[in-house]
């Protein structure tokens, strides 16, 4: 077989690196979704590698060693495992947490009273902003706005589809997994930036990002899908808030949708290209097993 089809499977050692960098230097919203395109489609590439080097190895169609198709076939069962649980544990979590957001009275906004600094976002139709009474107490009344305006982000936005893409795609494929926590990292910001511009105040939003991850330090998570607003790196989110605004120039997008297009394009073109080997194997064996009439001369 082609040695194409191994490139899907060693690509992210470079891409992956290639795509957070430039990703880094645009607005977190383009990050996002550039971080899990790449991610998923990286990921559905190095499967259907492992999948290509399976069935050659064991229709012996192409010459594949059989050491490499041994390791694939059990790569490729361990990782379809692997994903079926991590999939329906998702799915599970997501089931729960709209049931628990319907629980909730019909406004957006759920105060509970606990006294323990408590702030996130439960996703759901529709989704709730669930705050404790004890959050509410350690900020001011700006800093609650921006706050609120952060959640509202994660609900409206669907950032929860994001982080589920990014992490099943690095369960399918473990070199993916800095897109995983480069994906939490940029929603994050996103959501940030959002609030930064609704409340049209930055340090404002720095310092209810920072007081409420200092306040929930000591404060149980919440589980499931939920997301909140002291997740991921806080320092380097309130560094980023007190700079200037991330570029939305064009040129940047550019930039960084043409680094995210070619590595996706090698490795799609890669896997199609040894798919395509596979096939015409298939079609030598096939015409070399039923030959066609001959004439009688």
């Amino acid at each position: 077989m082609h040695i194409a089809v191994y490139l899907p499977l060693l690509l992210p050692l470079l891409g992956v690196p290639a795509v957070r960098r430039v990703a880094e230097r645009s607005h977190p919203r383009t990050a996002t979704w550039v971080l899990t395109g790449t991610a998923v489609v990286a990921s559905a590439a190095s499967t259907v590698s492992l999948g290509l080097l399976a069935f050659a190895g064991a229709t012996r169609l192409s010459a594949v060693p059989a050491p490499v198709s041994v390791l694939a076939v059990v790569t490729l069962g361990v990782l379809v495992l692997a994903l079926s649980r991590t999939g329906l544990a998702h799915l599970t979590a997501l089931r729960d947490a709209y049931a628990q957001a319907d629980r909730h009275t019909a406004a957006e906004l759920v105060v509970t009273q606990d006294d323990d600094c408590i702030a996130y976002a439960l996703p759901g139709r529709p989704g709730r902003i669930v705050i404790s009474r004890g959050m509410l107490t350690a900020l001011n009344a700006h800093e609650r706005r921006a706050l609120l305006a952060h959640e509202r982000t994660h609900l409206a936005c669907r950032h929860h589809l994001f982080l589920t893409a990014a992490h099943l795609a690095a369960v399918l494929n473990p070199l993916l997994r800095p897109l995983r926590s480069a994906v939490a990292y940029s929603v994050e910001r996103w959501a940030d930036e959002a609030a930064a511009c609704e409340v049209a105040d930055r340090r404002v939003t720095a310092q209810a990002v920072g007081k409420a991850a200092l306040a929930t330090r000591r404060a149980p998570q919440p589980q499931l899908v939920a997301l909140h607003a002291t997740a991921g790196p806080v320092p380097r989110r309130v560094a980023a808030l007190l700079a200037a605004p991330p570029s939305t120039r064009l040129s940047t997008v550019g930039v960084v949708g043409a680094v995210a297009t070619a590595v996706l394009a090698c490795s799609s073109l890669s896997s199609l290209e040894a798919a395509t080997d596979l096939h015409e194997s298939f079609e030598v064996t096939e015409s070399a097993a039923h030959p066609g009439p001959h004439g009688i001369g």
